[in-house]
């Protein structure tokens, strides 16, 4: 099946299946047999089970879906799987028929030299990809035979967050049909005593949740159940549809009869860290925002109402300035002010105030900011027990000013020199998040993005809440000398309340009677250090107890943070320490199996009596808010019935193919560098693509012998508001004001509704709008030492079946119908190109034979395609004259 078609038939779906190849009539392949209530299209799920188990904190989550072919033919089966993006997989396998394909983690450029090997026989891709704000999906498909069970099982594992006083499991449930035996279970195990546990689901009523859901706990075990019934899963009484469509929330907290817990098993401990009832330390805050233009409309006025709900939050004891930037910087006050109810009262003022302007000047922003807080804290005019946060807001790259992402963080960690963390908000995709979060992170915040929706001053206000309550500052974990290995993290310039410190690692001498652990920090009136202390012999006790969920979950959780905080270290290394860092995130990763942005995971399945190789890679935070696809290369030719082709290449080249006449005909166009053309525009469909021309590096003086390519291509759909720009450099899209820039090192997909981009690494690029339309874009790269050439582009037509008759262009006026005759043939100038005359739209003109290149399936040879040429720009062939067809800009 063509890739492109697998694609669109995948359903979203948790642990659910996408059936593809519809057949146009299902009654005549499934005979008379009655199937199974919810089965679509002769397949049936009936089963889908996601099974949890939590041992402190530490989450081991098993989804597994089993489904029959009830047809009389093949059906290719997709298992969706959405988890957490903090969640590693571990496990994936697939069983047909009693027989079990399992998954094998793999060094990424190993599963890649594998995996181009498969695909270069036209095989398909497992995938694991972006899905919204909190989850990943994780895809994978393969052809039952009729009348043939199959199972899928995912695994992954993720150490749950203390987030505002609870740790959350997040479940994404979609079967998009019903299912016999549906069932969500949830066993806990915290040897310090579950304190609260809940559960609730965002898609049904709490009547109907109430008997479909069993929660409980007592002392250290909790438990949670979701099996609603065939009846329960419809969307109404007599519907077959299911109302199982939506997020599915499990929190809980511990007891804290003491502030810090430590656990030890199989020469691996973990402690955790959490205390209570501390008075807040006072703060003196900095809220730099970015007032550029792009923040315009919306995006301000959902700022302003979380600046204004943060205000009535800032307490008394606490210090703060606004920073504003656009192309240049303003302060509300010159320095620091204390947060008094006449101060809090003017900012609420200037807040509301606050209007859009400019362009972005991140780099002085952020250094007037922490500069006041440096001033503050040398005048000692701030508490001498009081800490320092700055809080950056933008949503877009530094334009103004000095705008190197290397250079501004070069500049800001100078500047900081450790002494108080940042914290970057992204707003929305238009923006360089890697740049934000490596900034933050060796500044020792974080970075979050606040999504463009309805709710973003709410993700803006809670971002603040996690951060509004300092209980200590300088917080570092003490063990006993020489007794501990491999430790994670254990110095944290802050604790905030609600939130918790874990710190694991390996015991050097498995053998000791006792472990001691401390926690020292600086308090709002005095130093603390918090002590724990551990009896071997009672731990080894408890340990029978606790084999309840899985004995080696100590070992896991250690090799999960650490592989988590060296690939934090590993963004902002370079040399030598990066290689260091990759290699020892990389052989944790094949020792515990984890399927990290380092590792694969390689499925080998049945397909078609052949091997079939399947792979998942994990995808990282960037621009993309897209649908993206992340598969190593698997790019399908683009098949459509036999129809008239277009494209324009080379010096530029226009070339019309007419297969009824077994011939085409061809043009030049003369213009200089910079000029706009307008290939095609379609009012009808608002479909729109411009070419920009570039000359040669050394400009000829000759403009008879001069050379120019398309070395830009704009194309646009007015419909969805959707734009592509394309370079020899980058392909860049923009969905409204969403942006993704992806290079021609990349393979990926792109998908929405009625679009698909297919990006060929350093090849070709394919635009698909629905069904009838379709562009393919070549690269030509050219020898990097060529004296005279750029890169440059080439544009084909490959499918207009879609476009309406009123399309118009140097390329689109082509589209419709047309004819023309030739006689006449006799010896013109060059011997090996006779002339012609050709009678076209009415016009008599003389054309010369000649031959172009197709580049579409040999980039760098091409196939010599024979055509008429038309000389003067076409003139007679194209409606009007050439000059009718530039335009101001691209788009």
């Amino acid at each position: 099946m063509a890739l492109a078609r697998w694609l669109c038939l995948i359903l979203a779906l948790l642990s659910g299946l996408a059936v593809s190849g519809f057949p146009r009539n299902p009654s005549r392949l499934l005979g008379k047999r009655s199937l199974p209530e919810g089965a679509v299209d002769g397949i049936e799920v009936y089963s889908t089970k996601v099974n949890c188990k939590v041992t402190s904190r530490f989450a081991h989550n098993v989804v597994t879906t089993r489904a029959v072919n009830h047809a009389n033919t093949a059906k290719e089966v997709s298992f969706d799987v959405e988890l957490p993006k903090t969640a590693f997989i571990t496990n994936f396998t697939l069983t047909i028929d009693g027989v079990t394909y399992p998954g094998n983690v793999k060094e990424k450029e190993v599963a890649k030299k594998q995996y181009e090997k498969a695909v270069s026989q036209g095989k398909t891709a497992g995938l694991v990809k972006a899905s919204g704000r909190k989850l990943e999906k994780f895809t994978v498909s393969v052809n039952v035979a009729a009348g043939s069970k199959v199972t899928f099982e995912l695994t992954y594992e993720e150490l749950l967050k203390r987030h505002k006083g609870k740790y959350e499991m997040y479940l994404k449930v979609q079967p998009k049909q019903l299912v016999k035996h549906f069932e969500i279970t949830v066993d806990i195990f915290e040897p310090q005593g579950i304190s609260t546990l809940d559960a609730e689901a965002s898609f049904i009523t709490n009547d109907l949740l109430g008997s479909a859901l069993t929660k409980s706990f007592s002392g250290k075990k909790g438990h949670v159940s979701f099996k609603p019934s065939l009846d329960q899963q419809r969307s109404c009484p007599t519907c077959t549809d299911s109302l199982l469509k939506g997020d599915f929330i499990i929190t809980y907290d511990v007891n804290r009869e003491s502030p810090a817990n430590v656990q030890i098993v199989n020469g691996y401990f973990v402690h955790f860290f959490a205390p209570q009832g501390l008075p807040v330390v006072p703060k003196s805050v900095v809220f730099v925002i970015d007032v550029s233009g792009s923040m315009h409309g919306r995006k301000m006025e959902q700022t302003k109402d979380a600046l204004l709900k943060i205000l009535e939050d800032v307490k008394q004891d606490d210090y703060l300035n606004f920073i504003l930037f656009s192309g240049d910087v303003t302060t509300w006050k010159d320095s620091l002010v204390p947060a008094t109810p006449e101060n809090i009262q003017e900012a609420r003022k200037f807040v509301m105030d606050i209007h859009d302007r400019g362009m972005t000047n991140i780099n002085d922003a952020l250094l007037r900011g922490i500069s006041m807080l440096n001033k503050a804290r040398e005048e000692h005019t701030v508490p001498e027990r009081s800490t320092s946060i700055i809080i950056m807001l933008t949503d877009g790259d530094a334009n103004v000013g000095e705008s190197r992402p290397k250079k501004i963080q070069e500049n800001v960690r100078n500047a900081i020199g450790g002494k108080f963390p940042l914290y970057n908000l992204g707003f929305g995709n238009n923006l360089n998040y890697n740049f934000l979060e490596n900034m933050a992170l060796e500044n020792h915040g974080l970075a979050r993005r606040i999504y463009e929706d309805s709710d973003a001053s709410l993700q803006l206000q809670g971002f603040y809440e996690e951060v509004a309550n300092p209980l200590l500052t300088g917080v570092e974990a003490e063990y006993p000398q020489n007794a501990i290995l491999d430790l994670t993290q254990n110095s944290y310039q802050h604790f905030y309340d609600g939130s918790e410190i874990v710190v694991a690692g390996r015991l050097a001498d498995k053998d000791m009677n006792s472990f001691k652990a401390a926690v020292k920090g600086h308090g709002a009136i005095n130093d603390l250090t918090f002590t724990e202390e551990v009896d071997m012999k009672e731990m080894e006790k408890a340990l029978q107890e606790w084999d309840y969920i899985f004995g080696d979950y100590i070992e896991r959780l250690w090799a999960y943070l650490t592989i988590e905080q060296l690939l934090e270290k590993r963004k902002n290394a370079w040399g030598e320490e990066k290689e260091n860092l990759t290699a020892q995130a990389l052989e944790l990763s094949l020792k515990y199996h984890f399927v990290t942005p380092l590792t694969s995971m390689v499925v080998t399945k049945p397909e078609d009596n052949e091997n079939q190789m399947a792979i998942a890679n994990k995808p990282g935070e960037g621009r993309h808010r897209w649908p993206v696809i992340p598969s190593m290369s698997y790019l399908t030719s683009y098949q459509v019935p036999k129809t008239p082709y277009y494209y324009v290449d080379g010096d530029p080249h226009f070339i019309i193919q007419i297969p009824e006449k077994d011939d085409a005909i061809c043009f030049n166009i003369d213009e200089d560098p910079g000029t706009v053309l307008r290939l095609i525009q379609d009012p009808v469909t608002g479909l729109t693509v411009n070419g920009q021309i570039i000359g040669e590096k050394r400009g000829s003086s000759d403009s008879q012998n001069r050379r120019t390519y398309f070395g830009k291509l704009g194309i646009a759909s007015a419909q969805m508001d959707f734009r592509i720009e394309v370079t020899p450099e980058n392909i860049t899209l923009w969905n409204g004001d969403s942006l993704s820039t992806f290079s021609w090192l990349d393979t990926v997909m792109v998908t929405q509704d009625g679009l698909s981009v297919m990006i060929n690494r350093k090849k070709s690029m394919v635009v698909s709008f629905g069904d009838g339309v379709a562009f393919v874009v070549v690269l030509h790269q050219v020898w990097k030492k060529e004296p005279a050439h750029h890169d440059f582009l080439g544009f084909y037509v490959v499918d207009s079946r879609g476009m309406s008759a009123q399309t118009h262009g140097l390329l689109g006026q082509f589209f419709h119908p047309f004819d023309f005759q030739v006689s006449d043939v006799h010896p013109g100038s060059d011997p090996t190109k006779p002339d012609a005359t050709m009678v076209v739209k009415n016009h008599q003109l003389t054309v010369t034979r000649g031959s172009q290149k197709d580049y579409r399936k040999d980039i760098s040879v091409g196939r010599n395609v024979a055509c008429w040429f038309v000389h003067n720009n076409g003139q007679g062939l194209i409606d009007g004259i050439h000059r009718d067809y530039v335009v101001p800009n691209l788009f």
